[in-house]
């Protein structure tokens, strides 16, 4: 399992010296442990800012583990959320630079004749 966590890490460019992590005492079940040891584990990822804690274990070992994968998630998250806000952007300006279909264009423009008739009638009369 070490091993794709680490692939992972490497296929999101995420290097073991850009987390910073912390540890402190957990909540919750696990008893006399959770109380006298600090298993809850608090992974910060530096170029981003994203941090997680996982606490769910009574093993700190295991948060450790759990509190890597949630950061992977979440950076991967991110990363396909600006992924899809650029092909999005992209589309947009695909579609605002495409030019109207020919039919659609001579509607517009009998539209705005008419609407120039229309004004015209409402000049003030010559004397």
């Amino acid at each position: 399992m070490k091993d794709s966590l680490a692939a992972r890490m490497h296929k999101l460019g995420i290097r073991d010296v850009d987390l910073e992590e912390s540890f402190a005492r957990s909540g919750g079940p696990g008893g006399q442990n959770v109380n006298k040891v600090s298993t809850a584990v608090t992974l910060r990822h530096l170029p981003s800012g994203i941090a997680v804690t996982a606490q769910d274990s009574r093993s700190q070992a295991i948060n450790r583990k759990l509190a890597r994968e949630r950061l992977l998630e979440a950076i991967d998250d991110r990363q396909r959320a600006a992924r899809r806000a650029r092909m999005a952007a992209r589309e947009k300006e695909r579609r605002r630079k495409s030019p109207r279909p020919a039919a659609l264009k001579k509607k517009i423009l009998e539209s705005k004749r008419k609407r120039g008739a229309l004004k015209k009638l409402r000049a003030r009369p010559d004397h």
